[in-house]
């Protein structure tokens, strides 16, 4: 029985991703059925951040 390791190089990160079974790979996972909202800025959120300059 192999044991199982992680890639310690680059290219061996990339021939284990090419492994990876067609019906698991990106383009083939389906779109998720909701989308989001926008996110937006209030005024509390904003708030927290207006003086941040200062401390930087």
């Amino acid at each position: 029985m192999n044991a199982v390791t992680e890639p310690e190089t680059l290219s061996e990160l990339i021939a284990d991703c090419a492994l990876i079974p067609a019906n698991l790979q990106a383009e083939n996972v389906p779109l998720p059925r909701v989308t989001a909202k926008p996110w937006q800025v209030d005024e509390a959120c904003h708030a927290q951040v207006a003086e941040l300059d200062a401390y930087v």
